[in-house]
């Protein structure tokens, strides 16, 4: 284990650093209540780190959380963080089986979770799960989280060696897959390891010791998680809210005078639908900057955001992958509209020859560069995503304009064909939230003998009573009178959930699975030509 016998003389920002600077600044403040200070996040990650290192575990093992977001949540990262562990967060709505296959698939020698997963619990064989915690310490046969803590002094900085999380895939079209980046091998606080760089990347947006940076998002996704751990290791408060809601997360801006914050568009959405009342009266003055990412934002719903909070809207454009990004300003934006921004490495738009494409046509998105990476025990699942030129792709569609602006159309593997023509749902997604009626809405491929594929618009209303048959043909005039025809549904489903996750991401092929059980999956399409 990579250790030295001296504290360095200088390190990277982290919450040990910031737990002498400032001990008494609060680390993390609960939506709901409850505040965990620089100390006491320092003090109870080192004990918990202590305590997995006497439990065998060492550099380069791996652990599981499937906990609420809590204060708890991030202790225990941040204890695999200065451990030299790889830590995966699990998705709370993930079924059982679901869980299972992460657990197996990562080989986690620990599982921390909470009560409130007793039902996923259950039903899982843990047998290979040594070491099981639960942070509430209601759960049969898993050891007591406070009691741990109790029980274990701090791992002392010297012992301490940088870990990395290892995310899975949101699995909104299949099975997900495990993104593992090499551990960075070096003590805790190395500044030039990945993590303090991505740290430093947040610094250069104006996140300081002074900020207060909301996170409304469950943190079990990467960016939500990355983000908050960055603001910390940068001495920043983080606000975490245990679940999104719009007029509680403006409520929260207001009380602690948030000054950053990262949204994801449903997010925008719900609060667009608040009335002007409920928006007009909560002081959003202290904002410098609102982020968002993780899906492409309808354009009429970023013109309403800047509208009512100004040009400090800034979009990104990544994944967990890390193969590349783009980000861009309001400014920007607006002489741009719909774009993600321009490439921050360089960018390449492919068509299915492999071949390079010009400005203006749409293609598979690769970027050069980025940070080394593998999915998990799938090496031909890695080199799928590789051109043969080195370039790695996360799977999006979408083109570069004349100016360098890239603008997505979707994923690759949401594609509709319908006769042979190729149509991009989030197109028409983009068009159908704009609705009044509409609070969420997922376009999709169902069969059709003629065409292969048929357009169908499945709809969450704001009022699920107000589904009709009339509705639904004003949808459909709706969209056609933005639309070229063949991009639009032709037919409307009403539903009062729609499958999304927290965080924004929709299981599309939940809804798929419904049209096309019975039929071939693969889908036999027509091609031109």
């Amino acid at each position: 284990m990579p250790a030295s016998t001296a504290e360095p003389a200088e390190i990277a920002p982290t919450p040990t650093a910031h737990a002498r600077r400032t001990p008494d600044a609060p680390a993390i403040i609960m939506g709901e209540g409850g505040v965990v200070t620089y100390r006491e996040l320092d003090d109870r990650s080192a004990r918990f780190a202590t305590y997995l290192r006497t439990r065998g575990l060492t550099v380069g093992d791996h652990i599981a959380i499937l906990v609420d977001n809590s204060p708890a949540f991030l202790e225990v990262a941040w204890a695999a963080q200065r451990s030299g562990l790889y830590y995966t967060a699990i998705n709370r709505h993930l079924r059982t089986s679901e869980v299972q296959y992460i657990l197996d698939d990562s080989g986690a020698a620990a599982l921390i979770t909470t009560a409130s997963m007793s039902d996923v619990i259950d039903g899982l064989d843990s047998a290979a799960i040594r070491i099981r915690v639960s942070t509430d310490g209601t759960l049969p046969g898993f050891d007591d989280y406070d009691s741990i803590l109790a029980a274990h002094t701090p791992l002392p900085l010297a012992e301490s060696v940088e870990g990395r999380e290892m995310l899975y895939s949101s699995g909104t079209t299949g099975r997900p897959k495990g993104v593992r980046k090499p551990l960075p091998g070096s003590p805790f606080g190395d500044p030039a390891s990945a993590p303090a760089l991505i740290a430093r990347g947040i610094a250069a947006r104006g996140i300081t010791a002074g900020s207060v940076y909301l996170s409304p998002a469950p943190l079990y996704h990467g960016s939500p998680l990355v983000f908050c751990m960055s603001a910390q290791r940068l001495g920043a408060t983080v606000v975490v809210m245990e679940r999104f809601d719009p007029l509680r997360c403006l409520e929260l801006i207001e009380r602690h005078r948030v000054t950053y914050a990262q949204f994801v568009p449903t997010m925008f959405v719900r609060m667009l639908k608040l009335t002007d009342d409920e928006r007009a009266r909560h002081d959003l003055s202290s904002l410098k900057e609102v982020t968002h990412g993780a899906a492409p934002c309808p354009v009429s719903v970023k013109h309403r955001m800047i509208e009512w909070m100004g040009p400090i809207i800034h979009e990104y454009y990544s994944g967990t992958e890390d193969v590349g990004a783009t980000q861009i300003s309001s400014a920007e934006w607006l002489t741009h509209p719909g774009s993600v921004g321009r490439p921050m490495q360089e960018c390449h738009i492919v068509g299915e020859d492999g071949e390079e494409l010009p400005p203006g046509e749409v293609g598979v998105v690769y970027f050069a560069g980025g940070r080394p990476f593998e999915y998990h025990n799938d090496p031909e699942k890695t080199a799928g995503v590789t051109h043969p030129k080195g370039w790695r792709t996360l799977g999006d569609m979408g083109y570069l304009d004349e100016d360098g602006y890239l603008y997505l159309t979707d994923r690759q593997a949401l594609m509709i064909i319908s006769g042979g023509v190729n149509i991009y749902p989030q197109e028409t997604e983009n068009v159908l939230i704009g609705h009044p009626a509409v609070l969420d809405v997922a376009v999709i491929g169902v069969p059709d003998e003629d065409m292969g594929e048929a357009v169908k618009a499945v709809v969450q209303l704001v009022d699920p009573d107000t589904a009709s048959g009339a509705l639904a043909a004003e949808l459909l005039d709706y969209c056609r009178r933005a639309l070229a025809a063949y991009k639009c549904p032709r037919s409307v489903d009403f539903v009062r959930d729609l499958p999304r996750d927290p965080n924004g991401k929709l299981y599309k092929r939940h809804i798929r699975e419904q049209y096309w059980e019975g039929r071939d999956t693969t889908r036999t399409r027509l091609v031109q030509g």
